[in-house]
């Protein structure tokens, strides 16, 4: 066996104690880049070395990926056959467990079938077919997401009982059940009702798994606190990691209480900090800790390393968007090329997807290689492609691609039964579906309805075309009226699943808008040039996502920044609004949105910047911007305040300029 009690004498004091607690409740508050991956499996190798039988051994994850990494951890540590013996497992993976073996107590065959999101969707288009009024719709995808959110919370879709969404989801459910099958958030649902329900399934589970572990214990919900409290034997050996300030997914059901108030769950546990941080300078630690300490329901900890002081972290102000990226991406550039940096090492991290745009043109055009890390490039999004899709329409109406995706959204009066008579039309007499929309023969096997829903539909492309066409137009402005007329907005209201998720591809939007805006003023290519120059940026997208993975700068949202660390981070667009979002106040989320731009900062390890603009465009109009409210809370010891105004008239450092030529000539010389 590889294992021995080195591996303990490796930890620091506080990681060697919550791996050598083993009994009883345990709660280990790992703050941010404090080792807790390498306790959780120091802890397993240290129970099997000790004689626990790895059978009684469970350690549950979020995902697929850390429960692998964990297992793969494990088996260099002991005997490899030994640590596959230990379940680790997601919540997930672990009910199909329990419920193979209980699933018929609640009224399924034991050969239940696990529906995936494409199966659910499937299912959910039939029923609402038949459900929904002439005068109501209801996307499948936001059914979907509402009957979800609904499960996970065990709050009411809608108030109204007899309302379309309840009626879809009670019609759902008994369907499913009908089909003998379970969707994934009925695998947490019936577990715990399984268990509930049947004390001798319950205690027989308790007696297999004596020892549990939970690895990013804040992201719990209330459905899976239910099932470990059902899990968990009288000898309560529970031990559980995670770190409050780090809880940022309340908006998708993560129950900060489950870590708050843990011991209202399991009484008088044995708590260990773990706050000595092996990633970021005592500068930026002493910077995040000062921020997070205005959250007033917390587990008090104080991040810090012994990887000396590091460099102040500076907050520099900036008077647009567009001077910021060109400001950021120089940076990164001179980092690279006088400093020799990997681009591998450089972040940018912000906190709405829409501020992503600006920054990858830029990226782009200095042909800097990078990555979008929890996102998808800016002109992949679907709202940005619905817009683009009435613009390519405008110039080249044989596009069927376009056209189908125009008429849908939003729905143009048009049924799908004639969509699909037009499209095998424009097949069998190969033409376009717009010419076939526009062809006597067709229309003359429709109903009158249709007939005038067509024609509605091609007067309204025909009038655009006109404008679009127009060399001179300004396409930005007809984008605008577009918009208005085709109320994107009451579209987006009924199929996006949260207000946030509205105000986001609104943000989006209004980033389009602004760009055009922006080529309108550069160039004379019109609607047309424009459109090029997207292909364009999309077609290198598709390059960029077939070079090798972990090639260039990370664009980032700091949601999906959690568990990463970069040498040089760069925060951009920290504004009043933005960070902390506009809606938390009403919300009362600001205290996640303060912890949102802790683990902004602690995924910084040697260089830190936080910008914001003086002003940004919004729909062409210049609006002003004001600093985040959180500066005021950051110790002001840690921070160089300065402006874009100051660092473009400093001159040049006489050491970095000497510094600048002597490498230049080192290139020039090896070329």
């Amino acid at each position: 066996m590889k294992y021995s009690k080195k591996g303990l004498l490796a930890l620091n004091p506080p990681q060697r104690a919550a791996a050598e607690q083993i009994h009883g409740p345990v709660l280990i508050l790992a703050g941010a880049g404090t080792g807790k991956t390498r306790v959780i499996t120091t802890r397993i190798a240290g129970m099997v070395f000790d004689g626990i039988p790895p059978e009684q051994i469970l350690a549950v994850t979020f995902t697929n990926k850390a429960a692998n990494e964990m297992r793969e951890r494990v088996g260099t540590m002991i005997d490899p056959e030994l640590a596959e013996r230990v379940t680790i497992s997601t919540f997930h993976s672990l009910c199909v467990r329990i419920l193979r073996t209980s699933i018929e107590r609640l009224g399924y065959k034991k050969t239940f079938s696990i529906y995936t999101q494409s199966d659910q969707l499937g299912l959910l288009r039939r029923i609402i077919v038949r459900k929904v009024g002439k005068d109501e719709s209801l996307d499948p995808k936001l059914a979907n997401s509402l009957i979800s959110q609904a499960k996970n919370t065990g709050k009411p879709i809608n108030d109204q009982e007899d309302s379309l969404i309840n009626e879809v989801y009670r019609t759902y459910q008994r369907e499913l059940k009908q089909l003998n099958a379970v969707d994934f958030d009925d695998l947490l649902i019936l577990a715990v009702r399984g268990l509930e329900e049947n004390p001798d399934i319950r205690h027989e589970w308790q007696r297999r798994f004596r020892y549990i572990m939970v690895d990013e214990f804040q992201d719990t919900n209330h459905l899976q606190m239910d099932l470990l409290r059902h899990l968990v034997g009288p000898e309560r050996n529970i031990c559980v990691v995670g770190d409050d300030d780090q809880s940022i997914y309340g908006w998708r059901g993560a129950d900060i209480t489950n870590i708050l108030e843990f011991e209202r769950f399991f009484p008088d546990p044995t708590v260990i900090k773990l706050e000595e941080n092996y990633r970021s300078t005592n500068s930026i630690l002493r910077l995040a800790n000062s921020l997070i300490r205005h959250n007033i329901n917390r587990r008090e900890k104080t991040l810090w390393s012994g990887r000396g002081e590091g460099e102040k972290v500076r907050l520099v102000s900036m008077p647009d968007a567009e001077t910021e990226a060109d400001w950021v991406i120089g940076e990164i550039l001179e980092r690279h090329r006088i400093g020799r940096r990997p681009y591998d090492d450089m972040a940018i991290l912000f906190r709405m997807n829409s501020q992503s745009r600006v920054m990858e043109e830029k990226l782009r055009e200095n042909e800097i290689p990078y990555k979008l890390i929890g996102g998808q490039s800016f002109y992949e999004r679907r709202e940005i492609k619905d817009i683009l899709a009435y613009l390519t329409l405008f110039l080249n109406h044989e596009d069927d691609v376009s056209l189908l995706r125009v008429i849908a959204t939003p729905p143009r009066g048009i049924g799908e039964g004639t969509i699909a008579m037009a499209t095998q039309f424009s097949i069998d007499y190969r033409m376009s579906v717009y010419t076939a929309l526009n062809d006597l023969e067709f229309l003359g096997c429709l109903t009158a309805r249709a007939r005038k829903a067509i024609d509605a539909f091609t007067s309204f492309i025909n009038r655009y075309a006109d404008i679009a066409t127009t060399d001179s137009a300004n396409y930005a402005a007809m984008t605008e009226e577009l918009i208005k007329e085709i109320d994107y907005d009451g579209f987006l209201k009924k199929n996006c699943k949260t207000p946030e998720e509205v105000d986001s591809r609104r943000k989006n939007i209004s980033e389009l808008i602004d760009g055009m805006h922006s080529h309108v003023e550069k160039s004379r290519k019109g609607l047309r040039g424009y459109l090029d120059s997207v292909a364009l940026m999309q077609e290198r997208e598709e390059e960029k996502n077939n070079e090798a993975e972990g090639n260039g700068v990370s664009l980032i949202t700091m949601h999906a920044a959690k568990g990463l660390e970069f040498p040089v981070c760069h925060i951009i667009g920290v504004e009043e609004g933005i960070l902390p979002h506009s809606r938390s106040i009403e919300e009362g989320s600001r205290d996640e949105e303060r912890r949102l731009l802790y683990v902004g900062i602690t995924r910084a390890k040697e260089d830190l910047t936080i910008t914001w603009c003086y002003s940004r465009k919004r729909y062409g109009d210049r609006m002003p911007c004001q600093p985040s409210s959180f500066f005021r809370e950051l110790s002001k010891e840690e921070l160089i305040e300065t402006s874009h105004e100051t660092l473009a008239a400093a001159p040049a450092d006489e050491d970095f300029a000497a510094d600048y030529f002597a490498r230049m000539k080192e290139m020039l010389s090896s070329q």
